[in-house]
């Protein structure tokens, strides 16, 4: 069974209130920072088969939230994802490939802070149901890694210890509940 032999056709959108998309970041070098956006959207539009799926997102980065409000306002200042300039992270699939089961690679095109990079992400359907209002459901984890650097967010600090204040892998983490589009 293919990842997209679970999930019917058609056209498939996030539902941000039963969604996350989180990351994480070391901090100091001893511990991690997670975070999460609030406010985006995505569709998922499976054909017949994985070769013609595709996932497009949008992320309103003001809406990020690590639960610390002056760090918040600094991620969205010019050291990091210059909001002002870049308020949205798009991402755009390119391929998606089934792994066996309900498992299967996403490889895409990611901007963020106006640096496009590819990128691929780990996903594994986790089943579809209709919930109490007829609406047809499926549920995607993913999950993925990258390099703030290679998107222009180089900003940091050497500490005494040869440690740095922000790390520059970012892991991602993306649990997605989508509705079925009429």
């Amino acid at each position: 069974m293919s990842a997209t032999a679970a999930v019917p056709t058609g056209t498939w959108s996030a539902d941000p209130s039963h969604s996350r998309i989180g990351f994480s970041v070391k901090h100091l070098g001893i511990a991690t920072v997670h975070g999460e956006f609030g406010e985006f959207e995505g569709t998922f539009t499976v054909g017949e088969d994985l070769t013609s799926a595709k996932i497009e997102g949008k992320i309103q980065v003001a809406s990020v939230d690590t639960k610390e409000d002056a760090r918040d306002e600094h991620l969205r200042g010019e050291d990091f994802f210059n909001t002002a300039v870049n308020p949205e992270i798009t991402f755009e699939s390119t391929k998606i490939e089934g792994k066996g089961g309900d498992e299967f690679t996403v490889t895409g095109n990611l901007t963020i802070n106006g640096v496009t990079n590819e990128v691929e992400l780990d996903g594994e359907t986790q089943g579809t149901e209709t919930d109490p209002w007829g609406n047809d459901r499926v549920g995607f984890e993913l999950s993925g890694k990258l390099s703030r650097g290679d998107f222009g967010m180089k900003f940091n600090q050497a500490l005494g210890s040869g440690n740095v204040l922000v790390g520059d892998k970012i892991k991602l983490d993306l649990d997605i509940s989508a509705v079925k589009q009429a």
